[in-house]
């Protein structure tokens, strides 16, 4: 089904300068937990040659072209069965962890069984509260931090995923398919957990991501539209519906004082 979205385009046309995506989280919750959005760039790269790569405007319109977002958490993960062959969690970190063992579950869960695309891959999701919106059409695309290098690979592949913000903003979860579960997953604090790739109409826009304030047309907005995946196979199918109830405008700048 082909789905055509007639979002107005801001005044000026596709090229009016850069597009203004907001971020903010759903919930106030430990939020001293998650770091703002960061540009992706080369830090402490050498910029002495002219030829360098630091230095390549190739190099510097990809990487300005994707957001980063942050591990909240420290996350010792390996998999298991019961005595019954139910899949399940452990957290190898133990005693050691930093977070309680009774908060780990309502940060990270194991999809159930039946809901994994291959039956020897276990998919884990980790519940973040990051969310974006925009007052035009935007294309967000989430995808793995393909620009950072670790020195242990993570023993499987991130869900990806793309769909307009600023029809459909919702929180933005860590979805993750456990390719080797013989091998832990081991996420530290503050290293690069996926990448946001925004998309206007206009390829040669910039894009100038703000912290955008949870406004009560905003949050009402939200309210519509979310849940909406427990009851629907095909969400996309609601976008007509979605755009045709929210209001024109969502994104607020959050003012600093």
């Amino acid at each position: 089904m082909d789905i055509h979205l007639t979002f107005d385009r801001p005044e000026g046309g596709p090229q009016s300068g850069p597009v203004s995506v907001g971020w903010f989280l759903t919930s106030d919750k430990g939020a001293v937990l998650y770091d703002a959005p960061e540009r992706v760039v080369s830090r402490q790269t050498s910029k002495t040659h002219s030829k360098s790569a630091s230095r390549c405007p190739a190099v510097i319109q990809l990487e300005s072209r994707y957001f980063m977002v942050k591990c909240p958490f420290d996350i010792h993960l390996g998999f298991g069965r019961d005595d019954k062959g139910k899949a399940h969690l452990v957290n190898r970190a133990g005693a050691a962890s930093p977070i309680r063992a009774n908060k780990l579950g309502e940060i990270v869960t194991l999809v159930n069984e039946a809901e994994w695309r291959y039956p020897d891959r276990p998919t884990i999701q980790m519940v973040l509260p990051y969310c974006f919106i925009a007052d035009e059409l935007v294309y967000v695309t989430q995808l793995s931090p393909f620009l950072h290098y670790r020195r242990e690979a993570l023993p499987g592949t991130i869900f990806g995923g793309r769909f307009p913000l600023n029809i459909w903003p919702r929180p933005l979860m860590w979805a993750f398919e456990w390719h080797e579960p013989e091998r832990d997953i081991v996420l530290k604090r503050g290293e690069p957990l996926f990448y946001c790739q925004f998309e206007a109409e206009g390829p040669d826009r910039s894009v100038q991501v703000v912290e955008a304030e949870r406004t009560p047309e905003l949050s009402a907005y939200m309210e519509k539209i979310g849940g909406v995946v427990n009851y629907v196979n095909q969400t996309f199918g609601l976008f007509k519906a979605a755009e045709a109830m929210r209001p024109k405008k969502l994104l607020t700048p959050k003012e600093r004082g």
